[in-house]
């Protein structure tokens, strides 16, 4: 049976002020992931904004100077880090804390004391939601730049078209070939002074008069 190298696995950010907690839930996951951690709020941020940020984040709720809530808070409102799984780990087992640390965007919700089965099976669950939610995002950012390729050759196409049967026009008669290519700048013009009118504002992008010109 193959083993994934360090590498390829998934990594783990714990993040908790207990150090045997988080000795207890990096032993409990080190077989399959890459675990990190961290002891406070503010390091949990500098290595979720790192270059190599990780797939998924266990979150404690009480910590000093800045909480497990104040951490996801700003987790969920950075465009950097907002779609990082993040589950709450957390002794804190009122139903008003699990709704309130749902709320501010955290996938999950898990109390101490830790049952590793339920760990494993919710970590396992939520980096798989997470690659088919990124494999959905990169097929969608690739299929967005290929329509766009694509438009930009039938541009391409039909201005060479354009041209070609200007250039054919001409060959047959200077005068008709001069007239079509002064008319094609002259409706430019035309279109750019019509474009501050109220009347035709909304019409005359800057798309629509390209395409007209």
């Amino acid at each position: 049976m193959n083993t994934l190298d360090s590498s390829e696995k998934p990594t783990i950010l714990v993040v908790d002020d207990t150090p045997d907690n988080l000795t207890l839930v990096s032993n409990l996951l080190r077989k399959d992931y890459r675990v990190r951690v961290a002891i406070n709020g503010e390091k949990a941020l500098k290595i979720a904004c790192s270059e190599t940020p990780p797939d998924l984040i266990l979150l404690d709720v009480m910590m000093p100077i800045m909480d497990g809530y104040e951490v996801c808070q700003q987790l969920c409102n950075s465009t950097r880090t907002s779609r990082i799984p993040i589950i709450f780990l957390t002794a804190k087992s009122e139903v008003e804390d699990e709704r309130k640390g749902l709320s501010m965007g955290a996938c999950d919700y898990i109390t101490k004391p830790i049952s590793p089965p339920i760990l494993e099976a919710r970590v396992k669950t939520h980096l798989a939601a997470k690659a088919y939610a990124d494999f959905l995002t990169d097929k969608t950012a690739y299929l967005e730049s290929e329509v766009a390729r694509r438009t930009r050759e039938v541009s391409a196409i039909q201005d060479v078209t354009i041209q070609a049967m200007a250039s054919l026009a001409e060959t047959r008669d200077s005068d008709t070939g001069n007239h079509i290519r002064r008319t094609q700048f002259y409706v430019k013009a035309l279109s750019h002074k019509l474009k501050s009118h109220p009347n035709f504002s909304a019409y005359l992008t800057d798309n629509m008069i390209e395409m007209i010109f």
